[in-house]
């Protein structure tokens, strides 16, 4: 049996005091709490800054072992770029269209870095 709240019509499992959704008492005589209802952000909402530091982190990544083999010639350093692959793969399996757009995006960015680094090194 579920317990339907008066004030918004919200179907509150049997063993609720007070409405998950709005803190009304669902029981006569209770007193109304103060309660603080707290609404998950919406998916379509993301986070900007997150997105700014994996473009850093898949840039840091995969074009290191190009800075490095410039400067130290002969070096097998740039093997290490294909740490640059994991930020953008993990972003292209989300299901936000956002995101996943992002995440294609640094994989093309890693995709250059690499190549340009295994391009100084090998010559």
């Amino acid at each position: 049996m579920v317990r339907i709240c008066k004030k918004c019509g919200f179907q509150n499992q049997d063993d609720y005091d007070y409405c998950a959704k709005c803190g009304t008492p669902l029981v006569e005589g209770l007193k109304q709490k103060q309660v603080y209802v707290y609404h998950a952000k919406q998916q379509s909402e993301i986070n900007r800054k997150a997105i700014i530091l994996s473009y850093i982190v898949t840039i840091f990544l995969s074009w290191s072992g190009f800075v490095v083999s410039l400067f130290a010639k002969n070096s097998a350093l740039a093997t290490f770029t294909f740490f640059g692959f994991f930020m953008p793969f993990y972003l292209v399996q989300s299901k936000h269209p956002t995101i996943k757009r992002h995440g294609i995006i640094q994989m093309f960015i890693s995709l250059v870095g690499v190549a340009l680094s295994f391009y100084v090194m090998l010559r």
